[in-house]
């Protein structure tokens, strides 16, 4: 039979309320058949092992009626259940890369002083983006020559500047994760050309990016883990890569 547990026992063990418990037995998603002689609902392990699948299922954003047609899906064992949320795991993975990338996107857009309508941002970043992120690129960089810089230039751009921009950093991005996965070493002449070849498009489009600067940079997109999930997207392991390369680059030129 296992061994059965209170209300507030399982309450606690599972970081929810009494009152959710009660809810989740008033509309039978989990009604617990032991009870005490006074009436007091008893859990057995599997009832907590239907807790378990709930809040998995919910904290995917499943509704009540939703979690109880999968769990009380006779075609289902557990194997298939887990398959399942592995499958629903994996998605949700997928997505927050997917935000994290739009993320980046907006942070760059914001530094580079983009001037188009909302409806221009979702064509040109993806549906993900949100003009608050601007804000903190703005009160991250707002107060530089570089910002003050890109905002003049940028003042000009059209979408279809900004598009073929995006076309272009898609391109280099993609010769970089070539590079990476055909073994090229970050530090050496072609992974430091690279790393030029990037710091010159930035220098291009939207301000003067100096070795020193782009050090900086290529520090950031190792630190903040929205950077590091764009270029990571692109290839595993591409935001180490490149920022190896932008400081070998950097102690290059810095020597010469």
């Amino acid at each position: 039979m296992g061994s059965a547990y209170s209300v507030g026992q399982v309450a606690a063990v599972a970081k929810v309320t009494v009152r959710t418990l009660h809810h989740y037995d008033e509309i039978g998603l989990l009604s617990p058949e032991g009870r005490t002689p006074a009436g007091y609902r008893r859990y057995r392990d599997e009832d907590l092992d239907r807790l378990q699948q709930i809040l998995f299922y919910r904290e995917l954003g499943f509704s009540l009626d939703e979690i109880a047609a999968i769990l009380d899906d006779a075609s289902a064992g557990p194997t298939e259940h887990l398959r399942r949320q592995h499958a629903l795991l994996q998605g949700r993975i997928g997505r927050l890369q997917e935000l994290a990338a739009a993320v980046e996107r907006a942070m760059e857009a914001s530094t580079m002083g983009i001037q188009l309508t909302p409806e221009e941002k979702f064509e040109v970043f993806g549906q993900d983006y949100q003009e608050s992120w601007e804000t903190e690129a703005e009160q991250r960089w707002g107060g530089t020559d570089a910002w003050k810089e890109s905002q003049r230039r940028t003042a000009r751009y059209t979408k279809e500047d900004w598009a073929t921009l995006q076309q272009e950093q898609a391109a280099l991005n993609e010769r970089l994760a070539a590079a990476m996965n055909a073994g090229v070493d970050p530090a050496g002449a072609d992974g430091m050309a690279l790393a030029e070849e990037h710091r010159l498009q930035i220098t291009g489009a939207f301000y003067d990016c100096g070795h020193e600067m782009h050090r900086c940079l290529g520090e950031m997109y190792v630190a903040d883990p929205r950077f590091t999930a764009t270029y990571d997207k692109v290839a595993p392991g591409l935001a180490h890569w490149l920022r190896d390369a932008i400081v070998a680059n950097a102690d290059a030129h810095k020597e010469s």
